[in-house]
């Protein structure tokens, strides 16, 4: 089933069987353990492209997104579950293993958001919040001191963890608010948002990614951006990619991020176009489509630079666009 010729995708193909045969994902030793050493496999910096692998390994690939996307859940949920016996949780957010890298995470989202958005923004959206909304606080404590973040999710258990976590800090529970509902279900409420976060596996399956990308594409508010979460490399066997030329359609491609420390995923932004889009179709790239409105959104070259935010090497893509009217 695998594509014997790669070390790296048989190792992948070995841990997703071992992963796959284990009777819970919620963690303890031998999660830990197998999930540790997916993550070390597929970190080191990969020139391999997930989409060109054989039939086989692609199917194991979708089904390990979805075993990284439960046990990340379950992961979040067993620490929120302890922060919450705390009388101020958000004092020991040090127990989570991964706060470290929601730091890094944080830090370089809003380095990338600061360099796009021309001021400090009013109200964020963070689209797949869970129970453990590590983005919103550190960008609330840390980055944003004055700006309301608009925490969805699906799942009521989630979001009440989450409150419980916020409720007793005088500030995050003033600027901090919890909406349990699809974010299909969100329509004009879109348009209040300067900027909307969507979680990388919110939509774990291109289509469904697409669905939801597209719905927000015609909700949001024009020239409100949008930030992405997506993987590169072997990355992409944890998390769902994006394709900044083909899956954005109703927004311009800002940037592109590729770490290459232990921040995981990519970062895209992109920013809802001022014009409406006068067809439903996907945006053509190569303005073929007779009578549509051509906007920005050519992918002519992906220029490669590094960015330092003093927290190791950090490979970037930066996108540059061709503008065509027709």
């Amino acid at each position: 089933m695998c594509c014997h010729g790669d070390a790296l995708v048989q190792r992948v193909c070995e841990l997703y069987e071992q992963i796959s045969s284990l009777e819970s994902l919620k963690p303890s030793k031998d999660v830990n353990m197998l999930f540790t050493q997916l993550v070390l496999t597929c970190m080191p910096p990969s020139p391999i492209d997930v989409s060109k692998l054989c039939q086989g390994v692609q199917e194991i690939r979708s089904k390990l997104i979805r075993l990284c996307g439960e046990a990340e859940g379950l992961l979040e949920n067993h620490f929120s579950t302890i922060l919450g016996s705390y009388e101020h949780p958000l004092h020991h957010l040090t127990i989570f293993p991964y706060y470290s890298n929601y730091l890094k995470l944080s830090k370089l989202e809003f380095t990338i958001l600061s360099q796009h958005f021309p001021h400090v923004p009013s109200k964020i959206a963070f689209v797949g919040s869970g129970p453990l909304p590590l983005t919103s606080i550190v960008l609330a404590s840390n980055h944003l001191p004055t700006t309301s973040f608009h925490n969805y999710d699906i799942d009521p258990s989630a979001n009440s963890k989450a409150l419980g976590l916020v409720s007793s800090d005088p500030d995050l529970s003033k600027r901090m608010v919890f909406h349990t509902t699809d974010i299909m279900d969100v329509t004009n409420a879109l348009k209040d948002y300067d900027v909307v976060f969507l979680a990388a596996l919110v939509g774990m399956d291109k289509m469904e990614k697409l669905k939801i990308i597209d719905h927000l594409a015609k909700y949001m508010a024009p020239g409100a951006t949008l930030m992405l979460r997506s993987a590169h490399g072997a990355r992409a066997f944890l998390y769902p990619v994006i394709d900044p030329c083909d899956d954005l359609r109703g927004f311009e491609v800002l940037s592109v991020f590729h770490p290459a420390d232990e921040v995981i995923n990519s970062v895209v932004i992109a920013r809802k176009y001022a014009l409406p889009a006068q067809h439903s179709s996907p945006i053509d790239p190569q303005g073929l489509n007779a009578g549509s409105i051509i906007l920005p959104n050519k992918c002519s070259e992906i220029e490669a630079f590094n960015l330092l935010l003093n927290h190791g090497n950090m490979m970037i893509e930066e996108l540059a666009f061709e503008e065509q009217l027709s």
